[in-house]
């Protein structure tokens, strides 16, 4: 399909192709970088494994306008798995939410950018998330909000970490999502198969993942996460389904990237140091040695 492979029509009439927002994905996993590597704490390798899925909601799929962050006729997007907030902010500045150099206050005293999402310091944020496995649960009521207030053109996504998914809450909101026929509310699980002690299958076992959500009721759909047009296409057939709630399983790469974070759970939680940080902003800007500068 040559190098524009796919021309992608926003929902706020923007256009670009395939390849601009796989390089605005990039940028934001390097945004990524510098910020964890300031601040000297926080998450890598969850927020480096959505970028690709940050990048087609707010490029591609939301109704959302960073000039208005409270636009009345904005879709919803809620991060419950909070501690993955950095790939939200720094796809949010990509945007035009805010300029991108707040982005190295992370984690800073007094800072609009905290370790977790604080609904209220930041105008674009429509939840708080620090205890994992509420987010569906918020995400099902505002849904039922809506349709109350007959705001049917609106439509509510919920990202969720797979290792959040040991948390009773989130399959209390599976089951009522299908029982109130909730298909204004999409969820988007981030099967990147790790968590802080070690991969999901070790420590809780989740699979067969897809058949349990479809137990509960739900239409589930599987793609390749580090895939935009992929994430695209299935957060459009999501809105096309109109008997039962959605729920995407995206399998993403933790670390995506950086090869010496990829796959590793030990960067759930972990920033790089300034070393690290050089050695990851090389792989990245280089598409690992992939493009090489005149001189090397």
């Amino acid at each position: 399909m040559g190098l524009f492979r796919c021309i992608i029509v926003s929902k706020m009439g923007q256009t670009y192709t395939l390849l601009e927002l796989e390089e605005k994905a990039n940028t934001i996993r390097e945004d990524i970088i510098r910020m964890l590597e300031r601040a000297g704490s926080g998450h890598s390798a969850g927020p480096l494994g959505l970028a690709d899925i940050f990048t087609a909601l707010y490029f591609a799929v939301l109704r959302h306008d960073p000039k208005k962050p409270d636009w009345e006729d904005r879709d919803i997007l809620l991060l419950s798995n909070g501690h993955c907030v950095p790939v939200r902010y720094a796809a949010m500045a990509e945007a035009g939410y805010f300029p991108k150099a707040e982005l190295l206050t992370l984690r800073k005293f007094g800072s609009r950018l905290q370790g977790h999402p604080e609904r209220l310091r930041l105008p674009g944020l429509e939840n708080t998330s620090g205890p994992l496995g509420s987010g569906l649960s918020q995400g099902c009521g505002i849904a039922l909000g809506l349709r109350m207030n007959k705001q049917l053109h609106r439509h509510v996504y919920v990202t969720l970490g797979d290792g959040e998914l040991d948390e009773g809450n989130v399959w209390e909101a599976a089951m009522l999502a299908p029982k109130y026929g909730l298909n204004n509310v999409t969820a988007i699980v981030d099967r990147n198969n790790i968590q802080i002690d070690g991969p999901t299958e070790t420590v809780m076992p989740l699979e067969d993942l897809k058949k349990k959500w479809q137990s509960f009721g739900w239409h589930v759909l599987e793609i390749d996460g580090n895939d935009i047009d992929a994430v695209i296409d299935a957060c459009a057939m999501a809105k096309a389904i109109t008997e039962k709630p959605v729920c995407i399983i995206a399998y993403t790469i933790p670390g995506k990237g950086v090869d010496f974070m990829e796959y590793d759970f030990r960067w759930h939680g972990v920033p790089p140091n300034h070393e690290q940080a050089v050695k990851a902003l090389h792989e990245l800007r280089t598409l690992g040695g992939k493009i090489r500068g005149e001189h090397e």
